[in-house]
Order: structure tokens, then C-alpha cells, then sequence
């Protein structure tokens, strides 16, 4: 890719420079792109200027003391109101209208999108295209009196003598006014005329007309402010603020323009977050409602623990919702749910979870139950030895404190040693230096996941225990309570469950400043309590930890687009030293970014910074794991995920993944699958996380990236023993610092080129031989699993089984024939069909007398129909006396009906009598048994039939449950020729199916088109595509024999039939051999089929492949990604295709960057917007 490719194409560019003073404006379309009537502008200025000249009059009117200030608000409401009907409704006259606008002739598509035919200046055309109008009745009462309500209050917020009185300066007021209502003229006309597509877009559709809402609501806001003021007068903070507010009034138009204001849905779902994780101290939800419910409880708590008058009440109900608020409420309600359903209705057990599972979970209750037990235990406790023992409270809180010091520092030290760098900078020294020994690795790895069960009982079990004792010992929670202590300790006490390891360190800053700070008159100690200052400390932590992550992230973009070649553009000198020159500026951008907790947006992803606007964690407004650009390739990730949490759940619980915060993104890594997991909730002992699958048919970008991130983990855990004991991380600057390996079973992917096989004379004759083997072994095993089965073999049960009908053989003779019955036979001579034995189906020209004599006898048996009453019967024949179950008699296609005259019309069958009577349970279906071969055809072929290994697959057989004389029957059925006689029929039809009538040498070609099921054509071909079941059967023997070719030229030949045997068995329990495109491909892989094997050709290069999938135990890197860097580059892709509708696939922005990984970053974002192929449902991890 050329570095200096445009950022938008000349189309993009045309449409972004026309949208873009649409949206500074707020709606006026005042560059059209071609010559529009003049009245076209002065319409849309005069309804721009609307509100201003509505506001001008009560201005007036109260300049000149006939109104009172708040009845000046009231006329200019009240007119606006009135003007926001008309509007409206003129817009609902004109859709009515049935004139429709006619487009003019141009060539250019954005053009031809935008050009109207306007006839004057009121036309239904001109009303169209000024004030489109909006979809819901209701929206268009609710707009019309929202606008008057912000036309009275801006009136009132933008008084003269309102604005003189606060700053005091004339010249100031006059600025204020002009520019103020200028930001009140753009609101409304966003509001009431025509909307602008705003740079701050959270939803892809604004499916409710949320949009127009926008810039209105921030001035509501604004106003509110003032008259909070007006109000409350004596409060001097109101008064700042409000100067302040009036100062940024008139810049909101340049905010809302640059898009660092957050839409009505963003910032509802942003400022809850930010309550809820900062206020409360709960954490990030992993989907929107959860979060509502979750802020509605908290806030609850918060309210009710305020108006609780025991102190002992208090310090106990604090306790007690935090630690239940802290748990995995869904886990809690479902183990209800099912003993709630269990306990109601017993009989229905099926629907319930296994038992294992309810043991696990209800273990889990009672675990936190009991923890519940003692830690109200504990806070009782220490709570009432505080209030009777005053003098040695302090000090014992400060005993606490430095035992809380203490448990920092080691779960510091044992969480770093987990992963492979210490810091993300130093090699660790205790981390197993190659990962390639993978037994040595797992051993060395098992020991320091020894030491993380030491720390994870620390972090669950000990170091919550010591925090409420720091906090029970409060003196804040002797006396009576205020807001800010309801406020602080409940959000204290819900934090050390909720999340362990941050409260462990604001405590321990409060606890050190404590010590540090020992002037009681200081601000810290004097307007503070220990709850307002670990609120105040985890926010900071939070925005430094952010900070450091956005510095990170700006510098690798500077660094970048001057060191890396292929991000060098014409203007990144340019760019750079602006940076350099505006550095305070930047820094500014920076920090405000950071202390908003919104995303900051690279433009382009060049070093050009913006502040995003606020959003929630998850950066997207959809459901986690409802949507995602699903392929063939997305059944693995289905399977990875299972196993790939269950190692997650090891890595976490022992600290190798590092601190484990919402938003948190980590990169996992096998072979050629890329796996984007991200943190969206944790509480305690649970995470819960989304799992993405990245594209495996990779591009030229992906490829890139993915090889840089082979690079970096190869970096990291694949050294030599010679290694400097401390090396640095030489991949720094990436935004990807390895953390840990995880051994999870998966499937590798190999692939071979069969070129020396599969062209091979000698391979593909043995092929030929080696089909009849497979094909005889096949249909055996499918004869002897099918549903009907001997229970016993011993002959005095025989009174009690299915009696077999025993007929004379087809080649003796049966007694004379009537003679007035060989007459219709004889009419049947022009007709091609032979019945001289099983395989005589076929066409043939002559007959002989023992033939008709044989169809005369049949002729004189009278068989009823198959399942009718009178199907037992007893009839004398030479051979004895037989007892007929006429559910085994099928009508045969191959085989003529027999016209008896004046008799009643019988189809007659030639059955086949066995010598054995066990052979019915291994016989073909009888359907199988029409003939469509010539009989000499038939008898030629059948000599390829081996018969020594039909032998040996039958006394293989383990259909009989008695294996002392399972031996004999088998040895008497394999004797049986009749039987031999179907199977060699079946054989040698499927074997001409597949390979046709000629028996020719088979070619690469022929081989490649019959496994994907392109059978050549033959007088065959019909009578098995017609038998699904053998078709499939045939198919499946064509691919085991594809597979055996191969692995004799790769492995050796085989010895003898036992071998072979064997082989063939494997295939069948331990491989799935087949096609990628079949659904059973797809179920084999989710039913973790051991091994898959798929032929396939590649057209460039002029090969046949061999596809081979192995499930076995996979090493996968992981290694956490910057979330800043994330971030930021997601708000670019936002704002690129929703605002600049940048969709061109080659655009600069998805290029490949290797210290960035800008392409696999856009891959992981949610669809419509990035593409992964699998995102799963949060997934709940548990920690302990």
C-alpha cells in the first residue's frame, strides 16, 4: 500500500465538505452542490433566524420594563410553540400532496441524489425539501412544545441585564447575546426544521428521533444552571459555575461540530456507568439492562442506608449489600429459579441442570453464604469494640492500615511473576524461558500456578477481611451520619468485593496520607471523611491509569508516522511538528479526554487528536454477542470458546492476565486463528468477557499485523537459555504486551500439497483394489449395526425368534408348472429381464427354459402382501415345511410382475434362501438387490470381488452377545454363498458407480470430483442416487479409501487385514473424512471429532491439498492490548462511517499498521461497523 493514499476519495470528500456546514449550522443545507433558486437560502435563513426574532421581541418587550423577565419567557415560548405547529404542520400538508419531485439528468451519483426540481418559492417540492418532517405524530407534538420551552428559557438565560449583572462588562453582554443566540438558533432549528447528521453518532439508525433531541437537552441544561442560581443566590458555587456555563454556551456550537458531546442515549448510558463504578462502587455491566437494574439497587442502597438511625444498623446493612451486590446475581437467581421448579414439580428432572452443576453452584451458595456469616460477624464486632474502646481506635486502624500495606506489596509481587513480563517491561526470571518444550513448559508453569492459589486465597479470603476491619474502625461511623458518609461507605464496602485489588490500594493511599498527613486542620483531614476520600482517590487512580494509557497510545501514533516507511505520508512532517509546536494543546486534549473517560480519537489514525465523545466500556450500543459476520470458518471459535474459557478461568484466577478491569482487551493466538477477548464485568470471584473470532482467510493487512504479532510473542516466549537473565520487552511501543500461555485444547490445521500421490499409477491402482475392500468392510458394519439383532443364537430359542423363510436355490429346479401358467409368461418374452440368479437382473436377449420354469414356480406360490393379516402360512415344498414371515418379502424393481389371467393380480418376489439361518441379520436391504449391470458385466466384475477378506470382516463382527458361539455362527455365515451372491452384487454396482462402466485407470481429477460427490455418469448412476442411504455409504467408502492411499504412501503399506482392520476402524470412531462445506463437517468439529480430513485443489498453483485437523493440546499466546489505543481507534471508525460514511474497503484508515494492529482492531469492532466472524454471549469466568 502506498502510504499516500487518499483519506477519503473524491466522491467522499464532495459529500463530507457539503455535510459538514450542515452540521456546524445545525440543519441549513446552505451548499447544495449545483445552482439552487435564491429562495432556497432565504427560506432556510429566515427559519434559522426564527427563534432569534421570536426571542427579540419579549428581549424588547422587557427592556422597556413592560414585561417581567419570566413572562418575557412566557411570550417567547408561547410564540415559538405556535411557530413549531405551523412549521410542522406545513411539512405534513406538503407529504400529502401527490406532486413528486422530479429529478434532474447528471451524471454523478451524489449529485443526482441531491438535485431537486424546484418550481417557487412555496411549492410542495421546496416545503420537502426544507423541513422533511418527522416519522411519528408524537415526536412532532413533543418537538414543537420542547422548542417552545427552550426558546422561553433561552429568552430568560440570555437577558441582557441577566448577563450585565454577571460579569458586570457591557462589551461581554453584547458578545454573550449575539453568540448565545446564534447557539439557541442552531438548537432549534435541529429541533423543529431539518436535522443534522450529527459527528457524535452512538446508533447506526436513529430508529426513535433521538437525534434532534441532542443540541435542545444541552441547552436545557445550561438553563437549569441559571435557574438554579436565580434560586439559590447565597450558594457562591452556583454563581461560578453559571459565569462559567455562560462562557461555554457559546462554544457549544463548535463542541457539538467536533462531536466531543455525547448524544441523549450515550450519555444516559455514560454518566450511569460512571456513577454506578465511581459512586456506588459496582462495576461495568455486560449489557445495558443489566447495568440500569444494577444503578437502580445501588442507588437504593445508598438512599436507604442514609435513613437508617442505628449505627450498628448501618455498618451491617452496608455489608451485607455490598458483599450480596457484589456477587453474580444471574447465577444466583437461576440456582433459585431451578429449585423453585425442582421443588414444584419433581417429574420434570430433565429440565433441570445436572447434578454435578447444582452441586457446584449450590457449594458456591453456601460458600457465600458463610462468607456473608463473617463478615457481618466481623463488622459487628469491630464496630462496637471502636465505639467502647475511643482511645485505641486509631491506633488499631492504623495497625490495620500497615497490614493492608503489607498484603499489597505481596499480591503485587505474586500477580507480576505470573505473567511474562514484569511491568510489561522487564522479563520475568521465573517464567519458563521456551514454550516449544511443551512438557517442560506446563511443568515450570504448574509450579507458579501453585503460587497464584496462594495469592487468589489472599485476595478472595484475607485481604476483604482486613478492609472492613479498616473501615468498620472508622470514626465517621460512630456518630450520627451525613449524605457524604452513606455515600462513601457504601460505595467502600461494596468496592472491597466487588473489585478486590483496587480498593486494596485506595486504601492503602488513604491510609498512608493518614499517616503522612497529621495536621487535623488540613483540608484532607478537617472537610473529608475515610468514604469521600476513597472516592476521591479511586477516581484519580482510574484517570492516571487512563492518562498513562493515552500518552502511550499518542506517542506510538507520533513515533510511528515518522519512523515506520509505509505510514510516512507527504503531511506527516507537517503533522509532527504541529504537534510538537501545539504540544501544551495536545496535552490539553489529553487531559480533558481523560478526565471525561472518553475515547481519544486519532483522525484517520494520524497523529491528529480529538476528544471523543463519552461513551459506555463496551464502545457500542448493540447487545454483546448478538451480532457478528458469521462463515464457514466460525464453527472452531465455537468450539475454542468452551475449552478457551476454562483456561482463562486458571490464567485470571492466578493474576496472569494482569489487573483484571472492564474494558480490558487481550489478543490470543494459535496457529492462524486470532481471538479478541474483552473484560465487561467482574465482581467477586466472577468475570464475565466477550470472546470475538478474527477472519482466518486472511488479507494483506491481516497477514501483516498477524506476523507482527507472531513476532512479538515469538519475542517473548521462545528464548534461548543464554538470554540475559532481566532482557527488556523489544516490542515496548506496541500496543501488545505478552502476558502468559495457555494450554487449551484445540484443533491444529495442517495442510499438504498430495502432489507424488494422488498422481501416482502405482497408488491409484491399489486405490482401485483398495475401494472393494473398504466398500465390503463398510457395508458389513453398517448390515450388523442396523436395528434388528440377535438376542441369542442358541438354537432352542429358535421358537421364540422371527422365523427366516427358506426357499429352494435359485439355480435348482422346482416342480412342473401348469401349463395355463406358462402362458403369460411367455407373453413376457420381448422383455429384458432375467432371473437366473441375484445378479441376473439385467437385460439380457436370450432366455432359457430353466429360467421360465423358475418364474413358473414362483408364479404358483401365492405370496400375500407384506404386513397384510394372513402373513404367517405354512406351504409344503420339496425342501420341507416353512414357516413365511411376509415382513421380509419387498417388492423389487428389477423383477417383472406375473400376469395370471383371470387370477387375482400378486406381485411375486424371488427371495433369496441362506444357508445359515443367522445370515438375515447381516442380509443388504432388499431394495438394494435390483440389478442394473449386464450379466456379464456383472459376472467380469464380480472376479475383483475378495473374497478371503469378506471372510475375515465377517468373523470380525461383535454383533452377537454370546461370544462362545458367536464364532461358529460367524464362521456358518461367512460359508453362506447366497449371502456372499448380495454382496457382491452391491459391491461391484457401487464400485461401477463410482469409477464407470469402463473400469479405467481413475485420474487426480476423477478422484477429486467423486469425493465431492460428482459421480461419473454410468447405467449405474441412476439405480444409486435413487438409495440415498447406499449412496451415502458408497461416498463415505470412496473417502476412506482416499484417506488409506495416502497414509500408506505417507506411513507404509499395510501388513495384512488385521491392520487394515484397524484402520479402517480408526477412520470410522476418530475421523471425520469429508468436505468443509458440509454441516457435518460443522458437527464433527462441535462434537470434537479427534481428527477431519478434506481433499481440495488449488487453482493458482495447480495442486491438490490434503486439509488434516487434529484436536490436540494447543499452546495460545495471549497478550493485553492498550484499551486506550482501542478505544480511540474505534471512536475513528465510528465517526468515519456513520459521520464521513467512509466505506471504501483499500481506505488508509484499515491499513495495515504493526504497532497499532489497525486492521485487526477495525476486525474486532461490533458489525455493521468491524467484522469478526464469531462474538460470543458474555461469558461468566469464575475465580475461584
Amino acid at each position: 500500500m502506498s502510504p499516500d493514499v487518499p483519506l477519503l476519495n473524491d466522491y467522499k470528500q464532495d459529500f463530507l465538505l457539503k455535510r459538514f456546514p450542515q452540521t456546524v449550522l445545525g440543519g441549513p443545507r446552505l451548499k447544495l452542490g449545483y445552482c439552487a433558486p435564491p429562495y432556497i437560502y432565504v427560506n432556510q435563513i429566515i427559519l434559522f433566524l426564527m427563534p432569534w426574532i421570536l426571542g427579540g421581541i419579549g428581549t424588547l418587550l422587557y427592556q422597556l420594563d413592560i414585561l417581567k423577565d419570566y413572562h418575557t419567557a412566557a411570550l417567547s415560548g408561547g410564540l415559538m410553540v405556535l411557530t413549531a405547529s405551523v412549521i410542522q404542520g406545513t411539512s405534513l400538508y406538503a407529504k400529502g400532496k401527490s406532486v413528486m419531485v422530479q429529478r434532474m439528468l447528471a451524471t454523478d451519483i451524489l449529485a443526482e441524489e441531491d438535485k431537486h426540481e424546484f418550481t417557487s418559492c412555496a411549492s410542495a417540492e421546496t416545503v420537502r425539501f426544507l423541513i422533511p418532517g418527522k416519522k411519528y405524530v408524537a415526536n412532532t407534538v413533543f418537538h414543537s412544545v420542547l422548542a417552545g420551552l427552550v426558546c422561553g428559557l433561552g429568552t430568560w438565560y440570555l437577558l441582557p441585564n441577566r448577563i450585565t449583572l454577571l460579569y458586570g462588562s457591557p462589551g461581554g453582554t453584547v458578545i454573550l447575546f449575539i453568540l448565545g443566540w446564534m447557539t439557541l438558533c442552531i438548537g432549534e432549528y435541529s429541533l423543529i426544521v431539518n436535522t443534522a447528521t450529527e459527528t457524535a453518532t452512538f446508533q447506526t439508525q436513529d430508529t426513535y428521533e433521538i437525534t434532534p433531541l441532542m443540541r435542545p437537552l444541552y441547552i436545557v441544561f445550561f438553563v437549569s444552571v441559571d435557574l438554579a442560581h436565580r434560586f439559590l443566590v447565597t450558594v457562591p458555587a452556583l454563581e461560578q459555575m453559571n459565569q462559567i456555563l455562560h462562557v461555554l454556551f457559546i462554544f457549544l456550537p463548535f463542541l457539538w461540530a467536533l462531536g466531543t458531546l455525547p448524544p441523549p442515549d450515550a450519555l444516559f448510558l455514560w454518566a450511569v456507568e460512571q456513577v454506578l463504578v465511581f459512586g456506588l462502587g459496582g462495576s461495568t455491566m455486560s449489557t445495558h439492562l443489566r447495568l440500569v437494574v444494577m444503578f437502580v439497587i445501588s442507588a437504593a442502597t445508598a438512599v436507604i442506608s442514609y435513613f437508617i438511625p442505628s449505627t450498628i444498623g448501618v455498618v451491617l446493612f452496608m455489608t451485607g449489600l455490598g458483599f450480596l451486590l457484589s456477587l453474580n446475581l444471574s447465577d444466583m437467581c437461576f440456582v433459585f429459579k431451578h429449585s423453585v421448579t425442582r421443588c414444584r414439580a419433581s417429574t420434570k428432572s430433565k429440565a433441570l441442570p445436572s447434578d454435578s452443576e447444582k452441586q457446584f453452584t449450590w457449594k458456591e451458595c453456601l460458600v457465600c453464604i458463610i462468607m456473608l456469616g463473617l463478615a457481618l460477624l466481623e463488622t459487628g464486632l469491630l464496630h462496637q469494640y471502636a465505639v467502647f474502646s475511643q482511645v485505641s481506635r486509631s491506633s488499631s486502624q492504623a495497625i490495620v492500615g500497615c497490614i493492608l500495606i503489607l498484603l499489597l506489596l505481596i499480591l503485587c509481587i505474586l500477580r507480576e511473576i505470573q505473567s511474562i513480563y514484569i511491568f510489561g517491561l522487564f522479563r520475568n526470571p521465573l517464567y519458563p524461558k521456551d514454550v516449544q518444550a511443551v512438557t517442560v513448559f506446563l511443568e515450570k508453569q504448574a509450579k507458579l500456578l501453585k503460587i497464584g492459589v496462594l495469592r487468589r486465597i489472599l485476595l478472595t479470603l484475607v485481604t476483604p477481611f482486613a478492609m472492613m476491619a479498616f473501615l468498620s474502625l472508622d470514626s465517621a461511623l460512630q456518630g450520627l451520619h451525613s449524605v457524604s458518609v452513606s455515600i462513601g461507605f457504601t460505595r467502600a464496602f461494596r468496592m472491597v468485593w466487588q473489585n478486590t485489588e483496587n480498593a486494596l490500594l485506595e486504601t492503602v493511599i488513604v491510609s498512608v496520607a493518614h499517616l503522612l498527613i497529621s495536621n487535623t486542620d488540613s483540608w484532607w483531614n478537617r472537610s473529608l471523611d475515610t468514604g469521600i476520600r476513597l472516592l476521591l482517590v479511586g477516581i484519580i487512580c482510574d484517570r492516571l491509569i487512563q492518562l498513562m494509557s493515552k500518552l502511550q497510545f499518542a506517542i506510538t501514533i507520533l513515533v510511528a508516522s515518522w519512523t515506520e516507511k509505509k505510514q510516512h505520508r507527504k503531511t506527516t512532517t507537517t503533522l509532527c511538528l504541529l504537534n510538537l509546536i501545539f504540544s501544551p494543546f495536545t496535552l490539553v486534549i489529553i487531559v480533558f479526554s481523560t478526565l471525561l473517560s472518553s475515547p481519544l480519537l486519532t483522525l484517520f489514525t494520524l497523529p491528529v487528536f480529538l476528544v471523543g465523545f463519552p461513551r459506555p466500556v463496551q464502545s457500542w450500543p448493540g447487545a454483546v454477542g448478538t451480532a457478528a459476520s458469521a462463515c464457514a470458518d466460525s464453527v472452531y471459535y465455537y468450539q475454542t470458546v468452551p475449552r478457551l474459557t476454562a483456561a482463562l478461568q486458571t490464567a485470571m484466577a492466578a493474576g496472569s492476565l494482569g489487573l483484571l478491569l472492564p474494558g480490558s482487551h487481550y489478543l490470543g493466538r494459535f496457529q492462524d486463528r486470532l481471538i479478541w477477548i474483552m473484560v465487561l464485568e467482574h465482581g467477586y470471584t466472577y468475570c464475565c468477557v466477550n470472546i470475538k473470532g478474527l477472519e482466518l482467510q486472511e488479507t494483506s493487512c491481516h497477514t501483516a499485523e498477524a506476523q507482527r504479532v507472531d513476532e512479538v510473542f515469538e519475542s517473548a516466549f521462545e528464548q534461548e537459555e543464554n538470554v540475559k537473565l532481566y532482557s527488556l520487552n523489544k516490542h515496548f511501543g506496541n500496543v501488545l504486551t505478552p502476558c502468559t500461555v495457555l494450554p487449551v485444547r484445540l484443533y491444529s490445521d495442517a495442510r499438504s500439497v498430495l502432489s507424488g500421490i494422488i498422481d501416482s499409477h502405482e497408488h491409484l491402482k491399489e486405490f482401485k483394489d483398495d475401494l472393494i475392500k473398504v466398500l465390503v468392510w463398510i457395508l458389513v458394519q453398517y448390515c450388523s449395526k442396523r436395528p434388528c439383532r440377535p438376542e441369542h443364537v442358541d438354537s432352542s430359542e429358535n421358537k421364540e425368534r422371527t422365523p427366516v423363510i427358506i426357499l429352494p436355490a435359485l439355480n435348482s429346479l422346482p416342480p412342473p408348472t401348469p401349463v395355463e401358467d406358462t402362458h403369460s409368461l411367455n407373453s413376457l418374452a420381448s422383455d429384458d429381464w432375467s432371473d437366473g440368479s441375484i445378479f441376473d437382473d439385467a437385460p439380457t436377449i436370450n432366455r432359457g427354459k430353466e429360467e421360465q420354469i423358475q418364474f413358473n414356480y414362483l408364479a404358483s406360490t401365492n405370496l400375500p402382501i407384506p404386513g397384510s393379516v394372513d402373513s404367517w402360512r405354512v406351504d409344503d415344498h420339496s425342501t420341507g415345511t416353512v414357516l413365511e414371515n411376509d415382513f421380509y418379502r419387498t417388492v423389487l424393481l428389477g423383477y417383472p410382475a406375473v400376469d395370471k389371467g383371470k387370477q387375482e393380480d400378486v406381485v411375486y418376489i424371488p427371495l433369496v434362501e441362506f444357508s445359515c439361518s443367522q445370515s438375515r441379520f447381516l442380509s443388504l436391504p432388499e431394495e438394494w438387490r435390483s440389478a442394473c449391470v449386464s450379466v456379464s458385466k456383472m459376472k467380469e466384475m464380480s472376479s475383483l470381488f475378495p473374497e478371503d477378506w469378506y471372510r475375515f470382516v465377517l468373523k470380525q463382527l461383535e454383533c452377537f452377545p454370546s461370544e462362545e458361539k458367536s464364532s461358529s455362527v460367524l464362521e456358518e455365515i461367512a460359508k453362506d454363498k447366497s449371502l456372499k451372491d448380495l454382496y457382491v452384487h452391491t459391491v461391484m454396482t457401487c464400485y461401477v458407480s463410482l469409477f464407470g462402466i469402463d473400469n479405467m485407470a481413475p485420474t487426480p481429477a476423477h478422484i477429486q470430483r467423486v469425493y465431492n460427490g460428482i459421480l461419473p455418469w454410468s447405467s449405474a448412476l441412476d439405480w444409486l442416487t435413487e438409495k440415498p442411504e447406499l449412496f451415502q455409504l458408497a461416498l463415505k467408502a470412496f473417502r476412506y479409501t482416499l484417506k488409506l492411499m495416502i497414509d500408506k504412501a505417507s506411513l507404509g503399506r499395510v501388513e495384512d487385514f488385521k491392520e487394515l482392520s484397524t484402520c479402517l476402524k480408526e477412520y470410522d470412531s476418530d475421523w471425520y473424512i469429508g468436505l468443509v462445506s458440509d454441516e457435518k463437517w460443522k458437527e464433527a468439529v462441535l462434537e470434537e471429532k479427534p481428527c477431519l480430513f478434506s481433499l481440495g485443489y488449488d487453482p493458482n498453483m495447480g495442486v491438490y491439498t490434503g486439509r488434516v485437523l487434529t484436536l490436540q493440546e494447543l499452546m495460545v499466546h495471549v497478550g493485553k492490548l492498550n484499551a486506550e489505543a482501542v478505544r480511540g481507534q474505534w471512536a475513528n471508525l465510528s465517526w468515519e462511517l456513520l459521520y464521513a460514511t467512509n466505506d471504501d474497503e483499500e481506505r488508509y484508515s484499515i491499513q495495515a499498521h504493526p504497532l497499532l494492529l489497525r486492521n485487526l482492531t477495525v476486525q474486532a469492532a461490533d458489525p455493521p461497523l468491524g467484522y469478526p466472524i464469531f462474538s460470543s454471549k458474555p461469558l461468566t469466568v469464575r475465580l475461584c
